[in-house]
């Protein structure tokens, strides 16, 4: 199946900028503006050594200038900041956690998917295209405790490489799903083997990768949210073996942590995955 429509930049950008200022902006009102301080001028620091040491002119600055208003005209500051800052805000956010490794969030999440209990199946069109998956696994606590009542949110692309509620002709939740785990913290999700993709390249995000000659791929993942009372939440992208963009993904979002071992399943239609999650104290 072929998507019939694809997003453009400009649409998927305006879904993923109105999500983000309603459900983010009031995160930073406590911030000490000796801090706010501190960041913009060293973030602008940065900036001014840069121009020094490479000689920026006028027509490269100017270039920028058109560049960075083009990037808010298309709504494409979630999918910049998250392609290629993200990750490092991710590492320095979880650089403690003697859990499972997580990874970046990225601009698509959309809370309060359906709810499939501790076995269920991901919404899906009929004739979903892709391969079937069966994933299993546990969530623990860092004691080795089960984690009853956990929380693991799944979503990822179609084999189109496209998101619901970010492209058109897709139902709402389609690959979107809650599943809460049993009392022994463990789950069971049926879903389809998501296809790799590239980031939107009709807009400014594309204007620089084209400029810059840098590829728009990502590797085929599954997005997850794992979270249980008194524990902090696991945020992840899970890969799979042999992807080709696993080495360069664009997002620089991929850990050999993260990747998956799927086997054939033994009903000889799809695969099989285990994986399981060790969640952080609060």
């Amino acid at each position: 199946m072929t998507a019939t429509h694809s997003p453009t930049a400009a649409a998927s950008g305006a879904n993923a900028t109105e999500r983000f200022k309603s459900d983010k902006l009031a995160g930073v009102a406590g911030t000490p503006k000796e801090r706010v301080s501190l960041l913009a001028r060293e973030v602008l620091d940065a900036v001014h050594a840069t121009i020094r040491k490479h000689k920026v002119t006028y027509d490269e600055y100017n270039a920028l200038k058109s560049w960075l208003i083009s990037v808010g005209e298309d709504g494409e500051w979630p999918l910049f900041l998250d392609v290629w800052v993200e990750h490092v805000v991710e590492e320095v956010a979880t650089e403690h956690r003697k859990g499972n490794k997580g990874t970046i969030e990225g601009p698509y999440y959309v809370p309060d998917a359906p709810e499939q209990g501790a076995n269920g199946t991901v919404p899906t069109r009929e004739n979903e295209p892709g391969t079937a998956l069966t994933w299993t696994g546990q969530v623990t606590s860092t004691d080795g405790s089960a984690l009853g009542g956990a929380k693991v949110e799944l979503w990822h692309a179609d084999a189109d490489g496209l998101y619901s509620q970010f492209a058109p002709d897709i139902p709402e939740w389609n690959l979107r799903g809650t599943f809460t785990t049993g009392a022994d913290g463990t789950f069971e999700i049926h879903t389809v083997r998501p296809a790799p993709y590239q980031i939107p390249t009709d807009g400014a995000c594309g204007k620089l990768i084209a400029a810059a000659g840098w590829h728009a791929w990502r590797p085929a993942h599954l997005h997850v949210k794992v979270s249980a009372p008194g524990h902090e939440l696991l945020t992840a992208q899970l890969y799979f073996p042999g992807d080709q963009h696993n080495d360069d993904d664009i997002a620089s979002a991929v850990k050999p942590e993260l990747v998956l071992d799927p086997k054939p399943a033994a009903s000889g239609s799809g695969e099989t995955v285990e994986y399981s999650f060790v969640l952080d104290p609060a």
